[in-house]
């Protein structure tokens, strides 16, 4: 992304999420009305105007992966704080509303959110924009990762570097070279035990049907075009087994097929677990 500019993928982001509130069947995989109106192109008037178009499989597609995402990190957080971890920080946060929207589970977490500083002052002004006031636990930290580390930006933020955390890393990873996307994963599995990290990442184009390809190629068409290329894409297999080799001892893969038993059985809308986009946690 440009330096001073905010991130654009930010936006469709949350338009999605929004979208999942308005036109998709219930049970909803992410309950989410905090994202509803968040940004212009997400307002009740907007998304019933391109309702025919957010029916298609070239946006219910990336709708059922950035709904999946954040549900199934969500689900990780819930036992991760059963477990007795205080400490959550969402990369790349985007225009995430857990904060806003934080069930019981989270009242007693530190929340740090991490992203671009211009994206993260851009966020700030949307929520003045929709009232939204920030609760008394969720620490901002604008940081550049692929020009900074991550642990010293946390700590100015706050962040207990002695105490185990738990990490998400959702929609970013491939918008990293990987270089700076191992810098990160090593920080994470310095932190005390047991910390984990819940991420997102994006097949390569030769491991999908010629419809999530196509999709796939829409979005990240789109994205570079808005100075946001994709960079990095990974099978899982691949995936996992660097993760083994930094030090994480724990490593969970979720199918398409395990997310399909576990979120989208029964649906009458079509949405479904995509293979372009899956998720991988991983523990130290």
């Amino acid at each position: 992304m440009e330096p001073l500019r905010p991130s654009n993928t930010a936006a469709f982001t949350a338009m999605l999420r929004a979208a999942h509130q308005i036109v998709d069947s219930a049970p909803r995989i992410l309950d989410d009305p905090v994202s509803v109106g968040l940004v212009e192109d997400a307002t009740h008037e907007r998304i019933a105007a391109q309702r025919a178009a957010l029916l298609s499989p070239q946006l219910m597609i990336p709708r059922a992966a950035v709904v999946l995402r954040s549900r199934y990190a969500e689900d990780l957080l819930a036992k991760a704080v059963e477990r007795g971890i205080t400490q959550f920080v969402i990369l790349g946060a985007g225009l995430d509303t857990f904060a806003f929207r934080q069930p019981a589970f989270a009242r007693g977490l530190e929340i740090y959110e991490v992203d671009h500083p211009a994206t993260q002052a851009w966020k700030h002004q949307r929520l003045v924009a929709a009232k939204l006031a920030a609760p008394d636990n969720l620490h901002w930290s604008p940081i550049d990762l692929e020009h900074r580390e991550l642990l010293p930006g946390l700590q100015e933020a706050g962040f207990d570097a002695s105490r185990p955390a738990f990490v998400s890393w959702l929609g970013v990873i491939q918008y990293l070279t990987w270089p700076a996307i191992e810098v990160t994963l090593k920080a994470v599995a310095a932190l005390p035990v047991p910390s984990t990290i819940v991420m997102s990442f994006m097949l390569p184009d030769a491991d999908l049907s010629e419809s999530e390809a196509s999709a796939a190629r829409t979005v990240a068409d789109e994205a570079a075009k808005k100075g946001e290329p994709w960079l990095t894409r990974l099978r899982p297999i691949e995936f996992a087994t660097r993760l083994s080799s930094l030090g994480f001892k724990e490593v969970v893969h979720l199918s398409p097929e395990e997310a399909n038993d576990r979120y989208f059985a029964g649906r009458r809308d079509g949405l479904q677990a995509v293979h372009v986009a899956q998720m991988m946690s991983a523990t130290n």
